[in-house]
């Protein structure tokens, strides 16, 4: 049987852990949730915030934070290892919903590791000023990150459907992507 991967990719604060997890109560198989903030909670804390593992840097855009992500050599090697960690993962059968912020050319990848599966890659999408309330109000974002991701995260990116957490709860949009992938 061929494992199934669901791709969120979307700014942070815009709702797809929320999604991945109403998604799993309602599949018809079991589904894994691969968070790729548990992978950046792996590193030591000294890299999480300093080269070279990733580092942050705040400017300023209109009178507003925009924290600029950087990733060092460390860093990069994380998150490639999540990618090959989700396509083993599927290799053995495991059914995926994955929650990633895709910022510099990653869904290639995802898609030469994930040929062998169906793969099913969702936008989730909300405007920026609705982003920035629901980071404001998040104790573990640092205010400046969505502004900053927003105009990145879905540049050139093709999906296979799209979903709109300003419009839709979180609930509607599981329940979209159940139906339209026959999860």
């Amino acid at each position: 049987m061929t494992a199934k991967i669901v791709l969120l990719n979307g700014v942070g604060s815009a709702g797809k852990s929320s999604i991945a997890k109403a998604l799993q109560r309602i599949t018809a198989e079991p589904y894994l949730h691969v968070q790729m903030d548990a992978f950046l909670e792996m590193l030591p804390e000294a890299l999480q915030e300093s080269l070279p593992g990733f580092a942050f840097t705040t400017i300023w855009e209109d009178g507003k934070p925009s924290v600029a992500i950087e990733a060092g050599p460390i860093g990069r090697r994380v998150m490639q290892g999540m990618r090959h960690a989700i396509a083993a993962m599927a290799g053995q059968g495991n059914n995926l919903i994955v929650d990633d912020v895709m910022i510099d050319g990653e869904m290639a990848q995802y898609r030469a590791l994930l040929s062998d599966f169906a793969g099913f890659r969702v936008g989730v999408f909300a405007p920026l000023d609705v982003l920035e309330a629901r980071e404001s109000a998040r104790a573990d974002r640092l205010p400046g990150l969505a502004r900053w991701q927003f105009e990145r995260v879905h540049e050139e990116q093709h999906y296979d459907m799209e979903v709109d957490t300003s419009l839709l709860s979180t609930q509607e949009c599981a329940l979209r992507i159940q139906q339209r992938f026959q999860l």
